[in-house]
C-alpha cells in the first residue's frame, strides 16, 4: 500500500479512530502532518510501514488533547515539531491557542476550541491552496462561533461517537454514560449528522465519520443516520463519498491522483 500526493492535491490516511487510539496523516503539497498519535507503537509503526511513510520526516504533529488515546506514542515523534493546546513533554513543543492561525510549510492550520472533559481540547481546519479539511473529534457539541470556520470543506473527519439508545443499553456505569452524552463528552449520531448537514457545501466531496464507539454504536448505524439526515436536507449523495471509520484499519481519503 503506497500513497503519494501531487502539489495541488490533499490526501489523508486515518490509521486509528476511537477510544483505543487515534492517528491521522495529512499530506498536501510538499508537507506531511500527523494529527494525534494514540494507539500502540507496534500498530502505528505497522501502519506507517504499510503506507511507506517515514513518520519522523513529518513537518509537524498536531495534538487535539492530552487523553491517552490521542498522545500515547509521543515518544515516536521525538524529533518532530509538536503543536499542542497545552503543555506536553518535549523540547520542540509549541503551545497553540483557540482560533490561532499558523503555517506549517504548505499547510495553513486553524485551531478550533472543542467542548470535552479534557481542558483545552481542539479541532483543526487545514488548508492548502484550494483544498480544505476539517478534523473534529472528542466534543460534546460545536460552539456557534466555530461553525463558520467549518463551512463548505472538501473533506471532513468528524465525530459520530454513539447512538443514544444503544449507549444506554450497554453495561457501562451510569456516570460513564452521563459523561459521554453531556456537553463535555462526545457527539451522538444525530447531532453529528445535523451539524454536518448544515456545514457541508458545494465543494464537499468526502465525509469520514470518526471516533465511533465499539459498544454504543455501529459503523452502519452512524452512516445510516447521516444519510437519512442528508436526504431530508435534499443533499445529493451522488457527489460525495461517505465512510465510517473502524478503530483499527487504514482508510485513505482525499484527492485522487
Amino acid at each position: 500500500m503506497r500513497w503519494i500526493t501531487l502539489v495541488n492535491k490533499m490526501k489523508f490516511a486515518l490509521l486509528a479512530s476511537g477510544s483505543k487510539g487515534n492517528c491521522c496523516i495529512v499530506k498536501a503539497g510538499n508537507t506531511q502532518l500527523v494529527i494525534d498519535c494514540g494507539s500502540t507503537k507496534r500498530y502505528l509503526s505497522g501502519c506507517f510501514d504499510q503506507l511507506h511513510v517515514d513518520h519522523m520526516q513529518s513537518d509537524g504533529l498536531l495534538i487535539t488533547h492530552t487523553h491517552t488515546d490521542h498522545v500515547s506514542q509521543l515518544k515516536m515523534f521525538y524529533d518532530v515539531p509538536v503543536y499542542a493546546p497545552e503543555s506536553v513533554q518535549g523540547n520542540r513543543v509549541t503551545t497553540i491557542m483557540p482560533y490561532q492561525h499558523f503555517q506549517v510549510r504548505d499547510i495553513d492550520v486553524t485551531v478550533l476550541p472543542m467542548s470535552h472533559d479534557c481542558e483545552h481540547t481542539v479541532g483543526y481546519v487545514l488548508k492548502c491552496q484550494d483544498k480544505k479539511m476539517v478534523y473534529i473529534t472528542d466534543t460534546g457539541y460545536i460552539k456557534e462561533e466555530v461553525k463558520p470556520y467549518i463551512q463548505n470543506a472538501d473533506y471532513y473527519v468528524f465525530e459520530s461517537n454513539h447512538d443514544i439508545e444503544m449507549l444506554m443499553q450497554t453495561r457501562r456505569p451510569v456516570y460513564v454514560k452521563q459523561r459521554i452524552i453531556n456537553d463535555y463528552g462526545h457527539l451522538c449520531n444525530e447531532d453529528s449528522a445535523y451539524i454536518l448537514s448544515n456545514c457541508i457545501g458545494d465543494r464537499t466531496r468526502e465525509i469520514v465519520l470518526a471516533h465511533i464507539s465499539q459498544e454504543g454504536n455501529t459503523r452502519e448505524l452512524a452512516l445510516q443516520t447521516l444519510k437519512q439526515t442528508l436526504v431530508k436536507k435534499q443533499v445529493s449523495l451522488d457527489r460525495m463519498k461517505l465512510y465510517a471509520a473502524d478503530q483499527f484499519s487504514i482508510y485513505i481519503g482525499g484527492g485522487k491522483e
